[in-house]
């Protein structure tokens, strides 16, 4: 199966996710970050569906552009992004400091599981499924 994302060409690539946990669903939006490890998702959204450090695992350590950054690891239930959704998704957990640009950033944890092309140009994301 193959999908198609667009984004706004000339801009930071961000995109629409979901996030399902304990309490529901919500929608985010997710800045696409080749250099992230693993996906980054903002403490208040998953407030929104019934997370809380309690469910977490792992305490983090990030060091961003901001500064160092501690926050913990967690997986969701279920996280949908450009077109796939990957259940017991691990991410990091903590406030990237820049709401106005994302909720959370999209990782290569992610990324990995897919074949994927950034045509920033022509401002299109193709991913597809790997056979496995």
């Amino acid at each position: 199966m193959r999908h198609e994302t667009t984004f706004t060409a000339g801009e930071v690539i961000v995109v629409d996710a979901t996030i399902t946990g304990p309490r529901g669903t919500t929608t985010a939006r997710m800045l696409l970050d080749t250099g992230a490890t693993l996906t980054t998702v903002s403490q208040d959204l998953l407030d929104l569906v019934g997370y809380s450090p309690r469910d977490g695992g792992r305490r983090t350590r990030v060091h961003s552009a901001v500064g160092e950054e501690h926050g913990y690891q967690l997986e969701l239930a279920a996280f949908t992004a450009l077109g796939f959704t990957l259940t017991d998704h691990l991410v990091n957990v903590f406030d990237l400091g820049h709401e106005d640009i994302a909720d959370g950033l999209i990782g290569m944890n992610f990324l990995n599981e897919f074949n994927y092309e950034i045509r920033s140009a022509e401002g299109r994301i193709l991913v597809e499924e790997i056979a496995r």
